[in-house]
């Protein structure tokens, strides 16, 4: 009887707590909601409209034939996309679905064994594109072209065409760093081995007829990424500073609510000021916890972007074939380090299906993965990658790699006479 009096009490006390305070949780936990679904909603149908207005040019990048400095040059053209970052009010994000930055898509493409470089841009950056790759490869060529993915069926599979595709998601948080191009140098002689060497070669050994895509579209992200707390619980974490996930705004009112259960039915305890004596932080880690902290480190301090990865290998159902597939993703496993981060297929995306309609199921996640492809979409599994991250994964190859399926500009180009007349 006397337990039941203090349930009782117990709720009676919660309940006239949480008449004085409602105004404040209810609003909050509300706007929470709202934000989730409107946010979702106007960035699935009023964003349409709003992105219907911009216009994009696919760029094609033509090497130049000889290419002797590696990947970090192209980190550079990295950090000059990085400043189309824009600020958006509240009116175009709520009302127009501007929810993000203009996206840029990096696109490396096998067209029967023929490899293409290209970048699709919001037109208005034509120019930035253009002259961050010139200043970087100043014998490449930048051609603009038809969108390649015109040259298909709206809609594949079909019953004259076959594909198999998947998105790319890390195996740990955005924090943690891939494998990138200062650590593929050869351990003898110290010579720099092109990240991307083993990737074009299989692409360049497709036969006519099949074509393979890779692509990431990404949208530069505010600085303030790096101090989030996601990502500072990561460097936490490795450093032993704590390791306790963020939290949410709910998880922080269930703390508020614990607290006040256990000043009002707890006992009380008292927390020595003193602290222990902890090991110097160098001697603590082990060789490899240090140089994933360095890794993690280096990452949080370049600018980032958000990224979509996805693969696609599609063709004819008379010569398609899957064959490749083992191959390219072993060769994007390259850039995965078991001590970091990896890349892996994400496995809602995969277009395959299991036991029950399997046909109808497997061609829906394809035809679904095709047109995100080809309308360059966001949706699904997000990434982060850093400059030096997309530096190491997309870049012009340099000139020991020799495969004749790479498209080289015929002659060096040199810049016109300064003294031209002028009509």
């Amino acid at each position: 009887m006397e337990n039941t009096i203090n349930f009782l009490y117990l709720f009676k006390l919660l309940g006239n707590f949480f008449l004085h305070i409602w105004w404040i949780i209810l609003p909050v936990a509300f706007y929470n909601l709202f934000e989730l679904l409107w946010i979702d909603f106007v960035a699935g149908y009023s964003a349409h409209s709003f992105a219907a207005g911009k216009k994009f040019t696919l760029l094609e990048i033509i090497p130049p034939r000889e290419i002797e400095r590696g990947p970090k040059i192209m980190e550079s053209f990295f950090v000059g996309l990085s400043g189309t970052l824009a600020g958006v009010d509240n009116y175009s994000k709520y009302l127009k679905g501007a929810v993000f930055t203009d996206p840029f898509s990096l696109e490396l493409v096998s067209d029967g064994g023929k490899i293409h470089f290209y970048i699709r841009t919001e037109t208005n950056h034509r120019n930035l594109v253009e002259a961050q790759i010139y200043a970087q490869y100043s014998g490449a060529e930048v051609v603009e072209v038809e969108d390649y993915c015109g040259r298909f069926p709206r809609i594949i599979p079909n019953k004259n065409w076959n594909m198999w595709g998947t998105d790319f998601e890390f195996v740990r948080p955005n924090a943690y760093s891939i494998k990138t191009y200062d650590r593929f140098e050869e351990s003898i002689t110290g010579e720099m081995i092109d990240p991307m060497a083993a990737l074009l070669e299989i692409f360049g050994t497709l036969p006519p007829g099949q074509n393979a895509w890779l692509q990431f579209v990404i949208q530069p992200l505010s600085e303030r990424w790096s101090a989030g707390e996601a990502q500072q619980a990561v460097l936490n974490k490795i450093t032993g500073r704590g390791s306790e996930p963020p939290k949410d705004i709910f998880g922080h009112l269930m703390d508020v609510f614990s607290n006040i259960l256990n000043g009002l039915f707890g006992t009380v305890e008292f927390k020595s000021a003193e602290k222990k004596e902890q090991m110097p932080l160098e001697a603590r880690l082990t060789p490899a916890e240090k140089d994933t902290l360095k890794a993690v480190e280096e990452k949080l301090g370049k600018n980032c972007f958000n990224t979509k990865m996805r693969l696609i290998l599609l063709g004819r159902k008379e010569n398609f074939s899957r064959s490749k597939v083992g191959a390219i993703i072993g060769a994007i496993k390259q850039f995965n380090d078991i001590n970091m981060n990896q890349v892996k297929p994400e496995d809602t995306s995969k277009t395959y299906a299991n036991v029950f309609r399997v046909g109808p199921r497997a061609d829906f996640r394809k035809r679904k993965l095709y047109t995100r492809y080809c309308s360059r979409s966001t949706d699904g599994a997000l990434m982060v990658f850093s400059t030096k991250e997309l530096a190491t994964m997309f870049h012009l190859p340099d000139m020991n790699v020799k495969s004749p399926a790479i498209p080289r500009v015929s002659s060096k180009l040199g810049s016109a006479p300064i003294n031209l007349p002028i009509d």
